[in-house]
């Protein structure tokens, strides 16, 4: 394969999009947005194009689906889907479990994906184990592969095709990456693509709401590298589900309870610090020492709950990335056991009325602290109830589709609560001490 010269340093703050189209002119919709990253498939591998989009200061990188050269001016290539070829100069999309979490890739990225949203097909939407509706998302395993790495963790899953998707679920696309550091590289459907092509109002209406989602997480670029909070820890690894969809993770985090994923190679005393309890997904999967640092926690006072004696996690099929029913029923005894310990106690936040939404709880560098809540219904979430551990004055709530509004906050049995009149698709709150 040809080297490509990346752009090493820019790779954070790179904002990608599946470009659809070799028109010059259409990179017009580009104006005034945060995307500066151009993924493109050969179709689109135009001179004029690359030339225009150099002149916009836009990368490009040329997306493959197996080693090749590549004789035109990109910015980097992109090698999408199974591959062993691991050139370092490449950025790889490729099955979950291929990617390596050492960083000795550039980004952590894959092409595998479930569309997030409200689960299709149902009216009422599928129980999860919670018994809240089921929500299709790739956060469980996102917060994995951010606590996994330091560098960029990319999702390429695209639409499912077939179907013109309305807007909302695009901006639950965006979040759903959003609120865990990751990126989703943005792709439309055809229907909109050949509507934003030929200027119609609906379509370019959509995507500046589009585009305004991803410049509210630009503009607060620090909570890209916040760090899980709360005080819950879930132990897993690649070979106890950490790679999956609808997990362990998941199911906790469906509860609105923050769970911080620490992965099997970085369990130490130190990465317990702060959590009172514990999830160890596969102990048989730990090393002595690992099993020790456990120890050391539970002597501290921490509580730990493991899978029963001879307990395996089900191991997937090649090419799985959710958990199907069979094995949701051989987790059902943990999941019975972890509610029993979690009960109703407040690990760093307890939300009320948020039955289609998620929530990840972080906290930035300096310490601020950021409460994330992402809308997977195609409506508004009226009166939303927060209660936070800690004693917090007031909070701010911001919003791609507003301006930032002042919560005062009051006091309850476990810290301070706030109450939000209406979230849209995205939100955050910030706590001010």
């Amino acid at each position: 394969m040809l080297a490509a010269l990346l752009m090493v340093a820019t790779l954070p703050d790179l904002v990608p999009v599946r470009w659809f189209s070799a028109d010059p002119n259409s990179l017009d919709l580009l104006r005034d947005t945060p995307i500066n990253c151009l993924l493109l498939e050969q179709p689109q591998w135009s001179p004029a194009f690359l030339a225009e989009a150099a002149r916009r200061n836009l990368a490009t990188y040329a997306v493959i689906h197996s080693p090749q050269a590549v004789e035109l001016k990109f910015t980097g290539v992109v090698l999408e889907g199974p591959s062993a070829d691991r050139n370092p100069q490449v950025i790889h999309l490729g099955l979950r479990s291929d990617i390596r979490f050492d960083s000795s890739d550039t980004v952590a990225g894959t092409f595998q994906g479930v569309w997030p949203g409200l689960q299709e097909g149902q009216d009422d939407a599928k129980s999860a184990p919670s018994g809240a509706p089921w929500i299709d998302t790739n956060t469980g395993f996102l917060r994995f592969a951010r606590a996994s790495t330091s560098g960029p963790v990319w999702i390429a899953n695209t639409p499912p095709p077939g179907k013109a998707w309305p807007v909302p679920r695009y901006l639950q696309a965006i979040g759903d990456a959003a609120m865990t550091g990751a990126r989703w590289v943005v792709s439309i459907d055809a229907d909109f693509q050949k509507r934003l092509l030929t200027g119609d109002a609906r379509a370019l209406a959509d995507w500046k709401r589009m585009m305004q989602a991803l410049a509210f997480y630009e503009q607060h670029k620090d909570w890209r590298t916040a760090q899980a909070a709360g005080k819950l820890a879930l132990i897993e690894d690649a070979t106890s589900g950490a790679l999956l969809s609808g997990g362990v993770l998941d199911m906790i985090a469906v509860k609105h309870t923050p769970v911080r994923a620490i992965p099997n190679p970085n369990l130490s005393g130190k990465a317990m610090a702060g959590s009172n309890m514990a999830v160890n997904v596969d102990p048989e999967s730990l090393t002595d020492a690992q099993k020790e640092a456990l120890k050391a926690f539970t002597r501290a006072g921490g509580t730990l709950l493991t899978g029963p004696p001879g307990w395996k996690f089900p191991v997937p099929r090649p090419g799985q990335i959710t958990l199907e029913k069979a094995d949701l029923e051989k987790l059902d005894q943990i999941w019975k056991e972890l509610n029993a310990m979690t009960g109703r106690r407040n690990l760093g936040v307890r939300l009320f009325n948020v039955s289609s939404m998620l929530s990840n709880l972080v906290e930035t560098h300096d310490g601020t602290v950021v409460l994330h809540l992402i809308n997977y219904s195609d409506f508004p979430v009226e009166n939303v109830t927060v209660h936070v551990l800690g004693q917090y004055k007031a909070a701010t709530l911001f919003r791609p589709d507003g301006p930032p509004s002042t919560i005062q906050g009051y006091e309850v049995e476990d810290g301070t609560g706030f109450d939000i009149d209406q979230i849209g698709a995205l939100g955050a709150l910030v706590l001010s001490k």
